[in-house]
């Protein structure tokens, strides 16, 4: 029988410990309360007798209670309980000891691999790892309701970022950037007015946005279309220099090419300015600013002309990459990219179909940019298209008191996810089961969400002046209370869920692409929605089903089931869950076929959704991508590429390494060679840390990237 401790780990079950717990107890009787040597033997035997493969400890004790009590020994009972209690108390005294100087000793390997755009050795990222640290201590011992963070431990749950829940500031946002360039701003107690020129206006652009991301904990996105006015004003100003210096001496086509040439200049500085700064800058959560660019072209857009511009140039510098420490062209994290398809654009002969291509090619090569349809966008979304806040959640559509739609200076309050299959294994098939259990756990996040509101309702605009006070969400006195952007649906909460396929195997056997599978699965996801429609009625609150890009949380859940329900085929075997609504890597499915069925679930995850299609190296292959591109345009709302592309740790090399005939991994640029698991990451996704590999009977060499 294994023992599973509060932190999830399994031990071996050791009936000694039961007996030495009562002992103690028993000291602090006198010796008519005892319990006698028979007495703990017929406990002892109880517990071994349930026959359980894994009991949790505190379902030990509880037994030893109230066979205490079965026995007649109250008092004995009572000192055991307080005995208990003391050891509890122990227990919370400190928890953050031996996590703070695990990271501080590079030895704390869940804590430096738990982000993965975070480089856990540097100085100033461990300092906010550690403040982390802190904040979740207290936030689980303290702040939150003990039935919150027991949920949370068991794996009910996942409450996120704990580790910023002490201080009142929220997930993520859409950075009000139009109206921070046109009214200006302030950013450390110094005035920042409207720029005069592209190049100034992508400097300032990027200082919001560092700013911004240094007092918030999730991502930010900003659209671009607000630099193209600024591009225009830079064009402008050259022709009026190029005609006062001249004065007449020259022709007006003669101006033109001369302001066509200083326009180039400054449109790839400018944008060299965003890329450069993005990866260099460092903000005070330890990290570059975790940021999307949005690209979208709108046909009613008066500088839609300047805006295409500033597109293309941003695909050729991504397409390029940049140089890394050893000075070989690399893809860089940050920024993201989000490309739209739009009628203009989506290679069926539109005016900008010269820019999908160039996305495409950029997509061949590195990770980004990802594609949203404003086709599909629009059907989900009152005709709107928008973008998603930096962690790929969406906003619901909301209404000024003009009755226009309202997008950007909108932000997420913050995130709860449900496990799925932890529901589905507890249920054993029983559907009435699951169901009841669904709704009872939906409750606690409910309460987990309110949480999250609660503890920012009452902050005030100077905690965080860029945000409230200068425009990047708002322009409130210092003094105001952010109450009223909380509430009506201005802002969001997130309902994000794990395992839907997890959950359609235990529940029915299949996978959710079976026609019987698939019904179950939607109608777990309707229930999902109707949940957050319904505490949205009842709280007047901006509640949202969001389908989490979920990182390590995959891992976790599936980590906890495996130490309380054992190896469970086709899923916990697997050691993670399958994010949101995703078809199972492992099923066979081409990528038409996957985007196709994943759209149906988008739909209903309208706080968040995107999906995912593996492709190898693809940069001789454009045609096939662009076929791709264009079906997503006429089928879903969102949706990435992973390349499968390599990194070659010890050159720098970023694109596809080779593997020769003895099954060695060879980089073409400085030809280092190692057998199976070398200097080498799979960039699937940006992740710089352990992977595990494994050599296929074909010369294939696979990888698991170990964080999604």
């Amino acid at each position: 029988m294994k023992v599973i401790k509060r932190d999830g780990r399994a031990v071996e079950y050791n009936k000694e410990k039961i007996a030495t717990a009562i002992e103690k107890a028993n000291r602090e009787v006198s010796v008519s309360e005892r319990a006698k040597k028979k007495d703990i033997n017929t406990i002892i035997k109880y517990i071994e007798g349930l026959d359980k493969k894994r009991i949790l400890v505190e379902d030990i004790q509880d037994i030893i209670e109230m066979k205490l009590m079965e026995l007649g020994k109250f008092d004995l009972a009572k000192r055991y309980i307080v005995y208990r209690y003391n050891r509890a108390l122990v227990r919370k005294q400190n928890t953050t000891d031996e996590s703070i100087l695990g990271l501080i000793k590079n030895q704390n390997k869940e804590l430096m691999e738990e982000n993965s755009n975070k480089n856990a050795i540097i100085a100033s990222t461990q300092r906010d790892l550690i403040a982390g640290e802190v904040s979740k201590d207290l936030t689980k011992r303290i702040l939150l309701p003990e039935k919150i963070t027991k949920a949370h431990e068991e794996g009910v749950l996942h409450f996120h970022d704990a580790d910023y829940f002490l201080q009142p500031i929220f997930n993520c946002c859409l950075i009000n950037i139009g109206d921070m360039l046109d009214n200006g701003t302030v950013m450390n107690g110094k005035l920042i007015e409207s720029p005069k020129s592209f190049q100034v206006a992508c400097t300032v652009t990027t200082q919001i946005i560092a700013a911004v991301a240094s007092s918030q904990y999730g991502g930010q996105s900003v659209d671009l279309k607000h630099l193209g006015k600024y591009l225009r004003i830079s064009s402008e100003k050259f022709k009026k220099e190029i005609v006062e210096e001249f004065k007449g001496k020259l022709d007006e086509k003669t101006i033109e090419q001369l302001v066509k040439i200083r326009i180039k200049s400054e449109l790839s500085s400018g944008v060299q300015t965003i890329q450069y700064q993005i990866n260099t800058l460092m903000t005070t959560n330890g990290q570059s600013p975790f940021v999307t660019l949005f690209l979208n072209l709108e046909e009613d857009d008066p500088y839609i002309k300047e805006n295409a511009m500033i597109i293309e140039e941003i695909l050729k510098q991504r397409y390029q990459g940049i140089k890394n420490e050893k000075g070989v062209y690399v893809t860089p994290a940050f920024p993201k990219l989000i490309y739209v398809l739009d009628e203009h654009n989506c290679l069926k002969g539109g005016k900008y179909d010269y820019l999908t291509k160039l996305a495409v090619k950029c997509s061949s090569k590195r990770l980004y940019p990802d594609y949203i349809s404003a086709k599909k966008m629009k059907e989900n979304y009152q005709g709107n298209v928008f973008s998603p806040m930096g962690c790929r959640s969406f906003l619901s559509p909301w209404k000024d008191e003009f009755g226009n739609f309202k997008f950007e200076g909108r932000f997420n309050q913050g995130v709860v996810t449900i496990n799925l299959p932890q529901i589905a294994i507890l249920a054993n098939k029983d559907e009435e089961k699951f169901y009841r259990l669904l709704d009872e756990r939906l409750e606690l996040c409910y309460e987990a969400l309110m949480c999250r509101h609660y503890a920012l309702l009452g902050t005030r605009a100077n905690v965080s002046p860029v945000h409230w006070c200068y425009g990047a969400i708002a322009r409130l006195k210092p003094t105001d209370v952010i109450d009223p952007l909380l509430k009506g649906g201005y802002s969001t909460l997130s309902l994000g869920y794990i395992g839907i396929y997890e959950t359609t195997k235990l529940m029915k056997g299949l996978s959710h692409t079976t026609k019987k599978g698939h019904d179950f699965a939607i109608s777990v996801m309707k229930k999902l929605k109707e949940a957050t429609e319904k505490w949205k009625r009842e709280s007047g609150l901006g509640f949202a089903l969001y389908g989490t890009p979920a990182e390590s949380l995959c891992y976790r859940f599936a980590t906890i089931d495996k130490n309380r329900f054992g190896e469970i085929k086709d899923v916990t075997d697997k050691g993670y869950y399958t994010n949101s609504y995703h078809v199972d890597v492992r099923e066979k499915i081409d990528a038409f076929a996957k985007l196709s069925f994943e759209s149906e679930f988008q739909s209903l995850s309208t706080g968040g959704a995107i999906s995912y299609i593996e492709i190898p190296n693809m940069v001789n292959n454009l045609k096939a991508l662009e076929n791709v591109v264009k079906f997503i345009y006429d089928n879903i709302q969102y949706a990435e590429f992973n390349t499968k592309s390599d990194y070659c740790h010890v050159c720098g090399f970023d694109g596809e390494i080779i593997v020769n005939d003895k099954l060695e991994w060879e980089c073409p640029n400085c030809h280092n060679k190692d057998k199976a698991k070398m200097n080498v990451t799979r960039r699937t996704c940006g992740y710089l840390g352990e992977n595990f590999w494994n050599v296929g009977k074909t010369m294939e060499i696979k990888a698991r990237v170990t964080h999604l």
